[in-house]
């Protein structure tokens, strides 16, 4: 039986080999593009999704989300939305209720893209729900991808210009890996759910809950 901690110590995460999205990326800049790649996100039945918002380092500056991930599996696209917006494509699948669509912390992924444009909510799948329902505490998506997986996912881009000309190759893969790790931790959970696992209290002195992506 499978064994995961309540709280993961941060430490650990170091040590633990570094996991990349292994698909291919591709980054839709136009509304036609747009159009085609969703017709094809469609299609599929399920999808990881992400956020990536340009930060800001002046006080009282904030920026609309620049960038939206979604994996099929073994494709990524990053919708540019600093340059194509939300248009009716992307509203037409973000409201979708049939395909499984897997965030985390999605709330406030979603807040942000509706502060660039109103539209009705589909069914979305949180994986820190799952976490909760599970009896982890640790909730960010480094530290349950190490958990579940043994994994580190690395955040050296977040802070990145997301609205940059050009996205740069380590940008590109750090937005792609986490919507993918998205579609591998609901799974995995999925199936320990299935066939059990065990809950370790971990004896960490750092065991603040965590819930951040």
């Amino acid at each position: 039986m499978k064994k995961i901690f309540d709280c993961f110590d941060k430490s650990l995460v170091a040590d633990l080999p570094r996991v990349l999205f292994p698909g291919k990326i591709e980054v839709v800049i136009s509304e036609n593009e747009a159009k085609r790649t969703v017709k094809y996100l469609l299609k599929q039945p399920i999808l990881g999704f992400d956020t990536e918002t340009r930060p800001s380092f002046k006080k009282g500056r904030t920026y609309k989300v620049s960038l939206l991930q979604v994996c099929s599996g073994d494709v990524c696209f990053l919708f540019r939305l600093n340059r194509i917006d939300l248009p009716d494509c992307l509203v037409s699948l973000l409201g979708d209720r049939r395909i499984k669509k897997i965030g985390l912390s999605w709330h406030d992924d979603l807040h942000g893209l509706l502060a660039r444009r109103e539209f009705r909510v589909g069914t979305f799948i949180d994986i820190q729900d799952i976490a909760a329902q599970m009896g982890i505490q640790d909730r960010s998506l480094q530290k349950l991808y190490a958990n579940i997986l043994g994994g580190k996912i690395s955040k050296g881009q977040q802070l990145s210009n997301w609205e940059a000309d050009n996205l740069s190759d380590a940008q590109m893969l750090y937005a792609a890996t986490d919507a993918w790790a998205c579609i591998q931790l609901y799974e995995e959970m999925m199936r320990m759910q299935r066939k059990g696992f065990e809950l370790v209290a971990s004896q960490s002195p750092s065991g603040e809950e965590n819930i951040s992506n």
